[in-house]
């Protein structure tokens, strides 16, 4: 067993949250000696995470910058196997994601404090943090809800697609009712159209934490170990003292699983492995349900039966369709195509525009519903309406939206142009599960369930979602039909069955749809739901009694120096992509742990 260097402060997982707080700590105190432990590769200045458009190879079968979570068979999926793609790279998530600038609305946090019993986490003292961390370039300096001084970079970038420019110009007109807003983000206001932000620079660049506040300058107090993974946190009685981490045989193929190295913290150990993997690292070393250590022979150090449950994820689905020839896609870009692939790089090698500056995600709306929706959602979900959101006003309970390309798998559709409309539930009420299956061995992936559709108000929800997508897309301009093998299989004589290949007027009457369609849209989504990638709440910072893992100044309860501090401690989920919502709890974090440590200009 070799040893390392004692540092102050270790993180157990590279992704974004840790990269944010060690790069607040280590510019507020230099002689804090900081150690950062990734699964992962290092990014710097790879075209691959930093061209935007490029997003989707970080979830191919060949990708290197992420491990896939595969869920067990699940009878409300249809007995599928559901996998979770995860960010495995320094920087974590915000280095492949979809760069979606979505923020939650205020009651999010406020029921974190409030119904959570979570003290500072309101939205009065997490907006602040959100405005801290971003520097808004849509309108600079325009209002009070955004911030401009932040390291990280939001515009409109790249292209604003004639298909993004469509889904708009169908909402205002077939759905006036809820109109168009220059800022569908602002915090406080939803259910209307609106033109979508992007973690991404006005010069075509993914805003992401690591080139942010990682390589943007050389740091000499962090330390960072790639290409490893946290065994277990290391105790001596209640107190957290280091670590031990060994090789990930992905970056390392000889590695035994015999080698350990050993890292010592004097002041605290944070993990930040997400919320897969951190409450795996804590029922590793000994935190968790008594009957999951004992399955695997680990001594308990503490009772926390909530570690590794909670798991939420916004379940989504993207409907596909044709697009006309003259639509703005980034199909070829996703499918490497040639010569087309190599234009739009070299475009924006130049400029920092076009196509290869763009995530192909231009428009959407947050929804809330009339009276006459819900009773088409149906009366699982009416139920929901009343009891959550009717008195949470700036609280959407859907998203849909419009994606210039075929998401998924390219290798499986036709070559030429796709646009998608997705759609996901914003407060799931299903719930699952992670937790380990071996007790020592890191690199056994996790028992993990998704709890996608098992309640029956999720599922009434996206079978509206559909519906209401397809709506959209039939009268769009770019519309040149639906491409079948991903739709509901409808019968042959079902008037739902339509095959238009050009788009309907504005005024054209809703699809109707009979008993049995309904059961072919039920049977689709069952099939088709799948992860937004948001995945959520595996250490839940609430209560103990109430199945808490980590109190609102993030220590893992029953323990001494040891904090969880990244997207598994939100107790409830947010109306949004998850991105944002990850920056504001690092940014609390790092206030928390600055404050504790005796360090101030965090």
């Amino acid at each position: 067993m070799s040893a390392q260097p004692e540092f102050d402060v270790i993180f157990a997982g590279g992704g974004t949250s840790a990269c944010l707080i060690a790069g607040r700590l280590a510019d507020a105190d230099p002689n804090l000696k900081i150690l950062i432990v990734e699964a992962g590769p290092h990014t710097e200045n790879d075209l691959a995470h930093t061209q935007p458009a490029r997003y989707l190879n970080h979830i191919s079968p060949t990708t290197t910058t992420a491990t896939f979570m595969v869920a067990n068979p699940e009878v409300e999926l249809a007995g599928r196997q559901t996998i979770v793609p995860v960010g495995s790279c320094l920087g974590g998530s915000s280095s492949m994601n979809f760069m979606m600038y979505t923020r939650a609305v205020a009651s999010d946090f406020d029921e974190w404090e409030e119904q959570y019993k979570n003290p500072g986490w309101g939205s009065k003292d997490i907006i602040p943090l959100l405005k801290k961390t971003e520097n808004y370039q849509v309108a600079p300096g325009k209002d009070s809800v955004h911030g401009y001084n932040g390291r990280l970079k939001v515009s409109y970038a790249g292209v604003f697609t004639n298909i993004g420019k469509d889904f708009l110009a169908v909402g205002e007109k077939y759905d006036p009712s809820r109109g168009i807003s220059d800022d569908p983000n602002d915090l406080f206001n939803v259910n209307v159209h609106g033109r979508w932000q992007k973690w991404i620079s006005e010069d075509g660049k993914r805003s992401d934490v690591v080139h942010h506040f990682i390589y943007d300058k050389k740091r000499d107090n962090i330390t960072i170990v790639v290409g490893h993974l946290i065994k277990r946190v290391i105790f001596e009685g209640k107190r957290a003292v280091g670590v031990e981490y060994v090789q990930n045989p992905r970056f390392h193929p000889t590695a035994s699983s015999s080698e350990v190295t050993t890292a010592r913290a004097k002041r605290l150990v944070v993990v930040s492995a997400g919320a897969f993997g951190s409450p795996t690292i804590l029922e590793r070393s000994g935190i968790g349900a008594k009957k999951v250590l004992e399955k695997y022979g680990i001594e308990q150090v503490v009772d926390l039966p909530g570690v590794g449950e909670n798991y939420q994820d916004h379940q989504v689905i993207f409907a596909p369709y044709l697009a006309s020839e003259e639509s703005d896609t980034i199909d070829a870009i996703v499918r490497n195509e040639q010569p087309a692939f190599d234009n739009h790089s070299d475009e924006w090698k130049k400029t920092g525009k076009g196509l290869m500056a763009s995530n192909a995600l231009d428009a959407g709306v947050k929804l809330r519903f009339t009276d006459e929706e819900l009773k088409t959602i149906g009366p699982e979900f009416t139920k929901k309406w009343h009891s959550y959101y009717a008195s949470r006003n700036d609280s959407p309970a859907m998203w849909i939206g419009t994606v210039s390309m075929f998401v998924g798998d390219p290798s499986t559709t036709p070559s030429r142009k796709y646009f998608s409309i997705g759609y996901y539930v914003q407060h799931p009420s299903s719930l699952g599960f992670v937790h380990i299956r071996s007790g020592t061995d890191p690199t056994v992936p996790p028992e993990f369930e998704t709890g996608y559709l098992k309640q029956k108000d999720d599922l009434e929800l996206l079978k509206f979602g559909y519906k209401r997508a397809r709506e959209y897309a039939r009268r769009m301009p770019a519309y040149r039909g639906e491409y079948v093998p991903n739709h509901p299989k409808f019968a042959s004589d079902s008037a739902s069955a339509k095959g238009e290949i050009q788009p309907v007027a504005i005024d054209a009457p809703d699809i109707a749809y009979t008993e049995e369609d309904e059961k072919a849209i039920e049977e689709y989504t069952r099939k088709a739901v799948g992860t937004a990638w948001h995945s959520l709440g595996t250490c839940a910072m609430k209560p103990r009694e109430e199945g808490g893992v980590v109190d609102s100044k993030l220590n893992v309860y029953g323990v001494e120096n040891l904090k969880v501090a990244d997207l598994s401690i939100p107790p409830s989920n947010v109306a949004a992509n998850t991105y944002s919502t990850t920056l504001g709890v690092a940014e609390k974090a790092a206030v928390i742990i600055a404050a504790e440590l005796g360090i101030t200009g965090v």
